[in-house]
């Protein structure tokens, strides 16, 4: 496959090896969530968003597997680096009780390890003083760490906002606000405060001013002599610099010096979840690094390959066994990934690259003003789309998949595109206009009957 050349290909969609396959794979999966009856052929041709599927169809893909694939299928940015490495066993090895060197000296050895990992991360983060990484294996596990050690510096409370999502563990789970389904029935880790994430002006006019001491609504409920709880108990506040499963907004500004003031005020925490929005994916390294906000925690997984929870030395617990995990620190293989992700988007400029193509992508689909669209919202790569009606939605992704184009839905009616961080202006060309083209199509058949209350402010 030629990338410069590729262009989606659609014979038809689920072809009928991917039922096929699709139907025996279900006979051993655990219900989950599964998007699409699109089984990806990992023996055909694939490079940057084009891959193959069992049908030899050939498609697009820009949902960069939900952030987790930050520069697409194949990337010789990425698999050239990878090609020093000779494939080991054991590839995981018990990390956080064993060390693993690829070579001569630690600073800059032949194959990177997780040692090489950290060093990156750290260096990322500087500057917002943090100094230690613990590594894990996902992002869920990452957020589970980023509460464990806010809860052993202070207090046994924390703080999360309407739409949150950030993970499926039960720690994690307790702070997700995104969609019933995620939580019901399951406990919850006690003591969460839930408050509205505010994107917008009219938002913080109504949702998150008030009269009261404190000028917001967290603020009143932490007043030292108005206040319903002690800020003495409160040992974190947890927010998506851009939120992901609800939407894909941008916090406003004015809520953002808000939260900033809150921590100054009482010493609270801020975990900053960058799972989605970090690793390049806004423009910068770092959402947050958009924003008047500074973080205590940042946790990381998806396009780092592995999960990592990044703080201070004062933050992080001093005694031994506080943290711990057989294989988080292990994953060579994937380790030696981050870095090479890590490196790609620096030697290769691809935090402009991001807010280029994003921006391209933005005017793109603007200028089309297409009726159905009410919305366009993100930052960078990280780019959604509101349509009037969930249907709208549903419809505009089954119409975008039969000509070859991946998307996700996100919110209640919202839908998200995330290119490649090296996308390039004609692969961008190429996948907005077939989205419109999807878009148009949805216009002269999907209901318009359910416009719901759309996604959250």
């Amino acid at each position: 496959m030629d990338r410069h050349t590729a262009e989606p290909r659609v014979d038809h969609m689920p072809g009928s090896k991917a039922q096929e396959w699709v139907e025996y794979h279900h006979q051993f999966s655990a219900p989950s969530t599964y998007v699409y009856d699109f089984v990806w052929d990992i023996t055909a041709d694939a490079e940057g968003p084009f891959c193959t599927d069992v049908d030899g169809n050939v498609l697009m893909d820009f949902t960069s597997h939900v952030a987790a694939a930050p520069l697409g299928y194949n990337n010789p940015k990425v698999m050239d680096r990878l090609s020093e490495f000779d494939l080991i066993d054991p590839i995981k090895i018990a990390g956080q009780d064993f060390y693993a060197s690829g070579g001569w000296p630690p600073e800059d050895p032949e194959i990177p390890s997780p040692t090489q990992l950290m060093d990156r991360l750290i260096d990322s983060t500087d500057h917002y003083d943090m100094d230690r990484v613990f590594l894990s294996n996902s992002g869920a596990e990452a957020v589970e760490n980023a509460i464990k050690i806010c809860y052993n510096r202070r207090g046994h409370r924390g703080v999360c906002f309407d739409g949150a999502f950030h993970g499926r563990t039960l720690g994690a789970l307790s702070l997700n606000r995104s969609k019933t389904i995620h939580r019901k029935g399951y406990p919850e880790v006690p003591g969460i405060i839930s408050v509205p994430y505010i994107s917008t002006e009219e938002a913080y006019r109504e949702k998150w001013q008030t009269n009261g001491p404190g000028g917001n609504v967290l603020a009143d409920k932490l007043d030292p002599d108005a206040g319903i709880i002690d800020p003495d108990e409160v040992a974190y506040i947890i927010l998506e610099p851009v939120q992901g499963e609800g939407g894909y907004r941008v916090p406003h500004d004015a809520f953002i010096k808000d939260l900033e003031q809150l921590r100054h005020d009482h010493g609270i925490y801020v975990i900053v979840d960058e799972i989605q929005a970090g690793m390049g994916r806004t423009g910068k390294m770092w959402a947050v690094d958009h924003l008047d906000l500074t973080p205590d925690v940042i946790t990381s997984a998806k396009g780092l390959r592995v999960g990592a929870t990044i703080s201070r030395s004062d933050v992080f617990p001093e005694e031994k066994g506080r943290l711990s995990s057989t294989w988080g620190a292990g994953d060579v293989l994937s380790a030696a990934q981050g870095v090479a992700t890590i490196d790609a988007i620096h030697e290769h400029d691809l935090l402009d690259n991001a807010t280029e193509r994003g921006r391209q992508m933005w005017e793109t689909i603007a200028d089309a003003d297409m009726d159905s669209i009410v919305d366009i919202r993100g930052r960078g790569l990280m780019f959604a789309v509101e349509f009037d009606t969930k249907d709208r939605r549903e419809e505009v992704i089954k119409q975008a998949l039969g000509r070859g184009l991946l998307t996700l839905g996100c919110g209640y009616k919202s839908l998200r595109l995330l290119p490649p961080l090296d996308v390039t202006e004609r692969e961008i060309d190429i996948g907005a206009n077939v989205f419109l083209e999807a878009v148009d199509a949805a216009e002269h058949t999907a209901p318009t009957t359910t416009a719901g209350s759309g996604d959250a402010s």
